[in-house]
């Protein structure tokens, strides 16, 4: 591991693979899970419309959030996605020295560097498995973000490992957005209370399809809970979003979200084999893989990136998160037959560069 600072494009997403001429691309690019949202979500979603006039109010998804993990509401903030809750903490947090452990979701820096902010970065590294090493972090880092399980490795850290980065005067934030794709949601630190200065993110626009109407919720101590209200707008999540939070945590959606984990992990299984076969080829996985999405090495990714895109398949770069280069692409988990097209697309993309 090493800390340093780099430029990458921090503000480019997966789903920039698939817009304008990759619209009519088969999707292996975003994480967001395939056919949802579920048609009981969107009922929920388009019962509240016709309260659409009034104000949103809040505090009965607030306090189906904390019910569902067993807190106080005063430890749960309501915001439209994760994202907006990086901007929230970039803002509202005086902190000295923010350190990100890197490769992850990039908008946590982007939000950081934004307001002002200088960043250190942790980069764990391949030949470590992406793994965590506590004593890599700064000991006078005031801020700590680490995503878990981590956006694009697909690496689960162990629950004790993160905890051991908390310190007295110290903000440790972990962002679970795909938390609940892991069976079981093992190695989670949501609705933890004994960890100082624990900030858990989650989103529930990854499992549920949602996206596009933006989602999401602060886990903290009542304290951080008020400095990142302040900072917020007024109403900063609509109608519509607080209904689908309040669905989104019912029982019901919970062991519907807990089946799905156990059929991505099938499912992950399935693609990991595929492309362990192709290992020959020089093509190489992250493993153990925990995500709905694996991370892959490669020779001359870009090329095989832009023959896939003349197949028909869209994958996300993975030279614009920190800590990678162009060898490398994410592939989001599909299901079987999507994943069979994918393998075979792949394999003839390897092929036809293998003869330039």
């Amino acid at each position: 591991m090493r800390t340093e600072d780099a430029g990458h494009d921090l503000r480019h997403h997966g789903d920039a693979e698939v817009r304008d001429a990759g619209a009519g691309l088969i999707d292996l690019a975003v994480n967001v899970r395939a056919d949802t949202p579920p048609v009981w979500l969107r009922e929920e979603i388009a019962a509240s419309l016709p309260s659409l006039a009034a104000y949103p109010d809040g505090r009965a998804a607030r306090a189906a959030v904390a019910a569902r993990h067993g807190l106080p509401v005063e430890r749960v903030l309501l915001t439209a996605g994760a994202a907006e809750a990086f901007v929230l903490l970039a803002r509202a947090l005086k902190v000295r020295r923010p350190v990100v452990v890197h490769p992850q979701f990039t908008e946590p820096e982007a939000a950081l560097r934004d307001a002002g902010h200088t960043v250190d970065r942790v980069l764990l590294r391949a030949e470590d498995g992406f793994r965590l090493d506590p004593a890599a972090v700064p000991e006078d880092a005031d801020l700590v973000v680490i995503g878990n399980p981590t956006n694009p490795t697909s690496v689960l850290h162990p629950a004790g490992a993160i905890a051991r980065l908390a310190r007295p005067g110290r903000v440790l934030v972990v962002d679970e957005a795909f938390m609940d794709a892991v069976p079981g949601e093992r190695e989670a630190l949501a609705g933890r209370t004994d960890v100082p200065g624990l900030v858990v993110l989650r989103s529930l626009t990854k499992t549920w399809g949602l996206a596009g109407l933006r989602i999401g919720y602060v886990l903290a101590d009542p304290e951080t809970v008020d400095a990142l209200e302040r900072a917020q707008p007024l109403w900063p999540v609509s109608t519509p979003a607080l209904a689908a939070a309040e669905a989104c945590v019912a029982p019901r959606a919970l062991a519907e979200a807990g089946h799905a984990a156990h059929r991505v992990a099938v499912d992950r299984a399935h693609l990991v084999a595929g492309l362990t076969a192709l290992a020959d080829r020089g093509v190489r996985v992250v493993e153990p893989a925990h995500g709905p999405f694996v991370l892959v090495r490669m020779d001359r990714a870009a090329a095989v990136r832009r023959r896939l895109r003349d197949l028909g398949y869209a994958v996300r770069r993975g030279d614009t998160f920190p800590g990678l280069g162009p060898e490398w692409v994410r592939v989001a988990v599909r299901d079987r037959a999507t994943a069979g097209g994918f393998l075979d697309a792949l394999s003839a993309a390897l092929t036809t560069l293998g003869r330039q």
